[in-house]
């Protein structure tokens, strides 16, 4: 059965085209100001029920979509420092985008507090194709808790993670907007002290990669 959501949950994401040229300081204050905002608050499964504070900002310019994850949470932990491997288990975020909605191809990146990013290309019928480290290399990533890997913290921690995803790795060129696409973001920690699944759109079952498209929200490239 497909879920019917309202329109706070069809995200007009503004094309802001300056963004390319700023810092990463500013980058992050523009788009707290002028990208659009949401939570991620729906816990997926209720035998995992802790649920940090997690939201997002979001906006686009012609060559990247900027996503700025922020979260407040007890444990943080960022074990896994390679390319593909296992990030969902640390303190992590993830993006799940389908460029074409006439297509069932999902790109779903995950990051770690310490910007560590695996990327898998999910299909319905289809086992999972990872992303080329190469290829994912392309994403920018700024995260506040620096990028060397560490054991579990315990503790009240605050941190923010600010990534691009080339458009052209999804396969969208920004020549011409607005443009739909469609997705859902997640926060996930399967291996800490408090393990937990949310998503902002909510679906069944664990994260990670519960490709439920009919779930997905709707983005407007503006």
């Amino acid at each position: 059965m497909t879920t019917q959501f309202n329109n706070s949950d069809i995200l007009a994401v503004p094309c802001i085209s300056e963004l390319d040229d700023m810092s990463p300081d500013n980058l992050i204050t523009t788009l707290d100001d002028r990208g659009v905002r949401r939570t991620i608050e729906y816990v997926t499964d209720p035998k995992f029920p802790y649920r940090p504070l997690t939201t997002f900002s979001m906006a686009h310019s012609n060559q990247y979509i900027y996503i700025d994850f922020f979260v407040r949470c007890n444990f943080l932990r960022a074990v896994n420092y390679i390319t593909n491997t296992a990030v969902y288990e640390d303190s992590a975020v993830a993006a799940m985008i389908q460029p074409n909605p006439g297509d069932s191809t999902v790109y779903v990146f995950t990051f770690n507090c310490i910007g560590t990013v695996s990327g898998f290309i999910l299909r319905p019928g289809h086992d999972d194709v990872a992303i080329e480290p190469e290829i994912l290399g392309r994403i920018q990533r700024v995260a506040s808790c620096g990028s060397r890997p560490f054991q579990e913290l315990e503790g009240l921690f605050s941190w923010n993670i600010l990534v691009g995803i080339p458009l052209d790795m999804l396969g969208i060129y920004g020549d011409s907007w607005p443009m739909e696409i469609k997705g859902n973001f997640f926060k996930c920690a399967t291996a800490t002290s408090q393990p937990h699944f949310m998503s902002w759109l909510p679906v069944d079952g664990n994260f990670p990669y519960t490709l439920q498209p009919d779930r997905f929200g709707r983005m407007i490239l503006d």
